[in-house]
């Protein structure tokens, strides 16, 4: 089970060879939006960038499948973690199919290569005197006669006193935690109270790597610019001084310990320790060359993706187990993390039937390619970001429909008509078209977006990557609306048309390119309408240094247009609120909601008793409107409730979403979107310190 691509990729030497890894996810968890974009998401565009750029590139993912999550979930479901995981394997194949995640392998942390790789470092730390053992106290289930490992131990938090945190860390604050510590803690299993008992354990000497790791941080997060809540939460870590911490665990299901250290036969290693180790295992059953990619620190940089929650066994626990064996090991260059993404005022819940997960997107009939957008526009880099269902809506409607799928449609369906150039390029290149055009302006125009473009991928600033991309279309946009590109157009000034719709096709080419990373099912579609083929080989560059426009050359037979894109109904807000569930509103939502009835309340009852009183004339001139509400010559309004819609967060007449709170305002934003709905155009903000609305035909 998993996915292996066909053909090893490995580096090379004098290329920017890439290693990049997404955080691996909990086999028995089914992943919500959030962790999609959190980590895998993110990586594959990533991932799609660098092939795109001639880079060599791997793109390591897996199943974490040791640990207590497992051997829990599989008690509860009557059979052993191995069939739980060969079930829940399954499942994330075909989530990631659907999102179509480019992995070059996909592969799991349950095999031999993890264990040999594993027991290999644990024992060279062993040697480097960076272990050592302990006799702890630990939590004892007398109900079932076993020691508890930390997630079978739930409880009130010491810090934020969080109700349900776990043994191990608090998800409401993040603190990892010691179960011991827990108020009232319980067993998982049965709700029994455990006892303290005293047992043996390995610990990794945290404290002895404080100062290698603290000089390797420094230098790789200034030099590689990482994530701002990566930096800050390694830096928290550091500063409040590593201590030694337990890297073994009383469970059956795990990485078992070396034959050579007695009286842990029946302990295994704890998955904080051993789950990054399997970026290297899951690489080693890729190819057997795997040390290329692992042991080469002068030419392979590493890229970790991953939520915030998992930054520090990134930052710290596996840089520190690397520099422990003392070899020369390729160690993360960047670290990109993410933030939560939210669903509609609450957060996931599978128990609840709250919120979209992988396997239930699917349900909307929504192509993979919108869903990749949105979550891409919205994606939480440096602070939580909500999914709200008028938002996606207004994302597709007035940012892929309007700007970018019109642009397309408009070129590629007047380029084939059969009143035009029936499917045949002109030679925009003629000196008549050159004289009728000066296309000079809009080529600079293009190679401005498309240096932005790399320097922001290029810092893994994938946002807004995106927004450049949605600039790039309204350039486009503008092209054909500044010249009045139509039949016209092609009748009475053939040259200026040729000029036009030959630089058009040509941004629709670059166009395809760039939005590959994002969107690849709509990248195929385009180059598909062009009749061209995007790339002969893995590592041609694909993604120019400059735009010449000169890959659709004259005399090109084009293929058959079609829409990248179909609008949403307004309805479908709705009904899927009700299929995926929708948050209660909390008390101060509530409280709001109450007062702004009571204010409205107020104000028609205000109304009401100006009207009584015949303070409301007759109809007049235009613009008057008299007391019956009919409507003037002029177009004046008419009955009250019929007039004007009032933007309460419901839809306006006009179909755009309404703009009653900040923080839906915020997110249409994030998404490209004014408070209407429609696109925005980043502009200079040195020279005109503003963003201004662009409206493309």
């Amino acid at each position: 089970m998993g996915y292996t691509k066909p053909g090893s990729v490995l580096p090379v030497p004098g290329k920017k060879s890439t290693l990049i890894t997404s955080a691996l996810p909990y086999v028995n968890n089914v992943p919500h939006l959030g962790n999609i974009i959190g980590s895998v998401l993110s990586a594959d565009v990533f991932a799609r960038y660098c092939r795109a750029r001639g880079h060599p590139t791997l793109f390591v993912c897996g199943t974490d499948e040791y640990g207590t999550a497992t051997e829990t979930k599989a008690l509860s479901e009557g059979m052993t973690p191995q069939d739980l995981c060969a079930k829940f394997r399954k499942l994330h194949d075909e989530i990631y199919d659907w999102f179509e995640v480019s992995f070059d392998i996909f592969g799991q942390t349950s095999t031999k290569q993890q264990t040999d790789i594993a027991q290999d470092i644990f024992t060279k730390l062993h040697k480097n005197d960076f272990l050592e053992e302990k006799t702890t106290v630990q939590p004892y289930c007398e109900t079932h006669n076993s020691f508890l490992a930390d997630r079978f131990v739930e409880g009130e938090c010491p810090l934020c006193h969080y109700e349900d945190a776990r043994g191990d860390q608090c998800d409401k604050c993040g603190k990892l935690l010691d179960p011991l510590d827990l108020i009232k803690p319980r067993c998982k299993l049965d709700g029994a109270a455990p006892v303290k008992r005293e047992t043996s354990h390995i610990y990794l000497s945290l404290d002895k790597l404080q100062t290698p790791v603290e000089e390797w941080f420094s230098s790789s997060h200034a030099r590689d610019s990482w994530s701002t809540n990566g930096i800050s939460i390694t830096t928290n870590w550091l500063n409040e001084g590593l201590k030694p911490r337990g890297i073994t665990r009383d469970l059956k299901w795990g990485t078992p310990l070396p034959v050579w250290l007695k009286g842990y036969e029946n302990k295994v290693l704890y998955v904080w320790f051993d789950a990054t180790i399997g970026y290297i295992s899951i690489t080693a059953n890729y190819t057997d060359e795997w040390k290329k990619w692992w042991h080469d620190p002068s030419n392979v940089r590493l890229y970790q993706f991953m939520g915030k929650d998992n930054v520090p066994f990134h930052s710290v626990v596996f840089p520190a187990s690397q520099l422990g064996t003392k070899e020369d090991w390729t160690m993360v260059n960047h670290i990109s993390t993410t933030e939560y993404l939210n669903y509609e005022g609450g957060k996931f819940s599978k128990s609840r039937n709250l919120g979209v997960f992988g396997d239930t997107a699917k349900l909307t009939g929504v192509p993979p390619d919108v869903w990749r957008y949105y979550l891409l526009a919205n994606r939480p880099e440096t602070s939580d970001s909500e999914f709200v269902w008028r938002e996606f809506l207004a994302a597709n409607n007035s940012v892929l429909v309007a700007n970018l799928g019109n642009f397309v449609n408009r070129v590629l369906k007047f380029a084939t008509a059969a009143s035009t150039y029936n499917s045949i390029v002109p030679d925009y290149t003629a000196p008549a078209a050159k004289q009728a055009f000066d296309a000079a302006p809009w080529i600079d125009e293009v190679n401005t977006h498309l240096k932005t473009y790399i320097a922001e991928l290029e810092a893994v600033k994938l946002r807004n990557g995106l927004q450049t991309v949605m600039h790039l279309s309204s350039t486009g946009n503008r092209l054909l609306q500044s010249n009045r590109l139509d039949n016209n157009l092609f009748t009475s000034q053939r040259s200026l048309c040729d000029a036009v719709i030959g630089l058009a096709l040509n941004i629709v080419a670059l166009l395809g390119h760039l939005v590959e990373p994002y969107l690849p099912a709509t990248s195929a579609s385009i180059f598909a309408q062009l009749n061209l083929t995007p790339t002969i080989s893995a590592s041609e560059q694909r993604i120019p240094d400059s735009f010449s426009a000169s890959s659709v050359p004259g005399g090109h037979s084009l293929g058959k247009p079609a829409h990248l894109f179909s609008m949403i109904k307004p309805e479908k807000e709705t009904e899927w609120k009700q299929l995926f569930g929708a948050a209660e509103p909390s008390a101060d939502e509530k409280k709001k909601e109450e007062k702004k009835k009571a204010n409205k309340a107020a104000k028609d009852a205000k109304k009401a008793k100006k009207a009584a009183a015949g303070e409301v004339g007759q109809v007049g001139e235009v613009g008057q409107v008299g007391a019956g509400g009919q409507v003037g010559e002029g177009g004046q309004t008419g009955e009250a409730s019929d007039a004007m819609p009032e933007l309460k967060g419901g839809k306006q007449e006009s179909g755009h979403p309404g703009t009653e709170r900040q923080t839906e305002v915020d997110g249409l934003a994030a998404a490209g979107l004014d408070e209407r709905g429609k696109p925005l155009e980043q502009v200079d903000e040195a020279a005109e310190g503003v963003r201004k609305l662009k409206v493309d035909g």
